[in-house]
């Protein structure tokens, strides 16, 4: 029998088949668990009531999706900005790299649930604090992606270029840059993930409107199958950026996926 392309659309359905069977079912065993059990629905709403209210609330969880899709792709644009001039300015001045890195490590730890407060406070409740949130959670795995995609360059390229006289720019634009794209995507479908969750809590501790606020205000007045809603929205916003990047690393290296050289 002959087996389809990699790339064909009937070949990325039987790939993805699994696993949305593994979502179904573990979609039917919970509707079943609820109605069988008779567990109240504020304890724990079925998925058919969680559907509901994304059908009823539809309007409104749309209108406060745009807050938490902008405050992401804001800040995740600020710290892929941030990340690459950093990583530059590391690549070529490499003392920068002993100098630096130690603080964006210490910048990691801090706690999110302790720094996020300060932000609003500092800020206050617009777009700006979600925007540093953002950046904060996502640059440092991008700097650590685009650093070490640099170094992953072969030495006997760079020896090729060097011996025909490139010059360091020249050396970096056309060897160590392009072998840092595998390592700049993987490290940018890590990142957006984060950028979501950073945005929510940023609009959970302080915002006038986003995904954050539903939750927040669902708690309050328990509603879990509202809450679960939103957070059914926030999985599905995630999924379509972590497609984004997928889509856009395939665009740009689809050499690399065709199984030829560049």
């Amino acid at each position: 029998m002959a087996r389809l392309p990699s790339g064909a659309p009937a070949a990325r359905l039987v790939r993805g088949l699994p696993a949305v069977l593994s979502v179904l079912t573990a979609l039917a065993i919970w509707e079943l668990y609820v109605r069988l059990s008779g567990i109240s629905p504020l304890v724990l709403p079925a998925p058919s009531r969680v559907a509901g209210q994304i059908a009823v609330n539809r309007d409104m969880l749309w209108a406060n999706t745009l807050p938490t899709l902008q405050a992401t792709l804001t800040g995740f644009a600020f710290s892929v900005s941030v990340a690459f001039v950093l990583s530059l300015l590391i690549d070529f001045i490499p003392r920068l790299r002993r100098a630096l890195f130690p603080v964006f490590v210490i910048s990691q730890t801090l706690p999110l649930v302790a720094i996020a407060p300060l932000v609003v406070l500092w800020f206050g409740f617009g777009l700006t604090p979600k925007i540093l949130l953002v950046a904060l959670v996502t640059f440092f795995p991008m700097l650590v992606a685009l650093v070490d995609g640099y170094e992953s360059t072969e030495p006997d390229i760079e020896a090729l270029l060097g011996s025909m006289g490139a010059s360091r720019v020249s050396i970096f634009r056309r060897a160590r840059f392009p072998s840092a794209m595998p390592y700049f995507f993987a490290g940018l479908r890590i990142s957006i993930t984060y950028a979501v969750v950073a945005a929510i809590f940023a609009e959970y501790v302080g915002a006038r409107a986003g995904l954050g606020i539903v939750i927040l205000n669902a708690k309050n007045s328990f509603r879990p199958d509202l809450m679960l809603a939103a957070v059914v929205i926030s999985s599905l916003l995630t999924l379509v950026l972590f497609g984004a990047t997928a889509l856009l690393q395939r665009f740009v290296l689809g050499w690399r996926h065709a199984g030829v050289s560049p």
